[in-house]
């Protein structure tokens, strides 16, 4: 029995590892990802500024529970769709979340959670029952910069100081569904994690 249990043991100690390279490559790749064509660098910790995105190819993966959950629930399907269609990783991940998080401590709604293509040329053979393709409008956003762990509180947190921003600055005015820009991989050190916290916006012109 032992003589088989060795045997069963090599034949699958193979298996294992090819397995931990490629979550540990998945992981690389989202840590070292390029941003995709056109966006601009990273908001500075701390900062507030006004930014312009150009439009964007983003596969989408639709959540419904716990918000602060999302992320961890879309990654899998995710990473498995770019896989598949042999498309590169860029950073950040997105997450748009519920309007009624402008106004309430809401915990649970429905999210979507995105990988962004490196361009819109790109469009998969392959796309699965619970993934989404979509095509997002160029838009210019309020942005804060952060540098920390990716919890929920957070996210509420830096939503406030965005919504103070708006209250001082008349001009601007909320047009979308807030969202947070992840930067880097679950195996980064919270500490130097980046992220942005944005809400669409139009500016009043004289």
């Amino acid at each position: 029995m032992m003589i088989f249990d060795m045997k069963l043991y090599y034949l699958f100690l193979p298996l294992g590892i090819i397995a931990i390279a490629w979550f540990a490559f998945g992981i690389y790749q989202a840590n070292s990802a390029p941003l995709p064509v056109g966006f601009p660098s990273p908001t500075t910790p701390g900062k507030i500024e006004i930014k312009q995105y150009p439009a964007y190819r983003a596969a989408t993966y639709h959540y419904s529970g716990n918000l602060s959950e999302a992320g961890s629930q879309a990654f899998s399907s995710l990473y498995q769709h770019i896989s598949s269609n042999n498309i590169s990783m860029t950073a950040p991940v997105e997450t748009r979340y519920p309007l009624n998080t402008l106004e309430t401590n809401e915990q649970t709604g429905e999210a979507t959670v995105s990988f962004l293509y490196r361009n819109t040329d790109i469009y998969p053979q392959e796309i699965a029952d619970n993934i989404t393709v979509e095509d997002i409008p160029s838009m210019k956003v309020v942005s804060l910069g952060l540098m920390g762990g990716y919890s929920y509180e957070s996210y509420q947190k830096g939503l406030e100081k965005l919504k103070n921003w708006l209250s001082e600055n008349p001009t601007y005015q909320m047009a979308g569904k807030p969202r947070r820009l992840f930067y880097d991989g679950p195996y980064k050190p919270d500490d130097t994690k980046r992220s942005e916290i944005q809400i669409p916006v139009t500016q009043e012109t004289d």
